[in-house]
């Protein structure tokens, strides 16, 4: 079992459901993960807003990168490429905004986080990156 006890159902039923997804520490480096996550979320049909301060106002994959999670409303999931110990502020505003799902990349694992998103209703996939379960489940475009 996985570290976010979710089954292929859940995952599968996250990838295919959802239509807005928030690319938290999106970068405009072709070499950083977030990149080519935030490419193949576009180029699967997800409406991306990535969101960097540092590059905000920039195009990334033809869409807008914001400053903040607030500017990326509606919210349906938010993608988390940030440090363990910086998702919990994170994790928090997307439950203020009312999101629906925290993805917590590969490597990221914060506990406490999870469980106020589970708290407050969210779904939490943590230590996965959508493009790995997208091609392990056999997904289609």
């Amino acid at each position: 079992m996985s570290i976010d006890g979710l089954n292929d159902a859940a995952i599968r039923h996250i990838l295919s459901h959802t239509e807005r997804v928030a690319v938290v520490g999106a970068s405009n480096k072709p070499d950083r993960a977030s990149y080519r996550v935030t490419e193949f979320l576009v180029t699967h049909g997800f409406a991306v807003t990535p969101i960097n301060p540092g590059i905000a106002g920039q195009s990334l994959h033809g869409s807008m990168v914001a400053a903040s999670l607030a500017e990326a409303e509606p919210l349906e999931m938010v993608d988390i490429f940030r440090a363990a110990d910086q998702v919990g502020p994170v994790v928090a505003e997307a439950i203020r905004l009312g999101a629906q799902v925290i993805w917590m990349q590969l490597g990221v694992i914060n506990h406490e986080a999870a469980a106020q998103a589970c708290a407050a209703g969210l779904v939490v996939v943590m230590d996965r990156c959508p493009v790995i379960e997208w091609s392990r489940l056999g997904m289609s475009a």
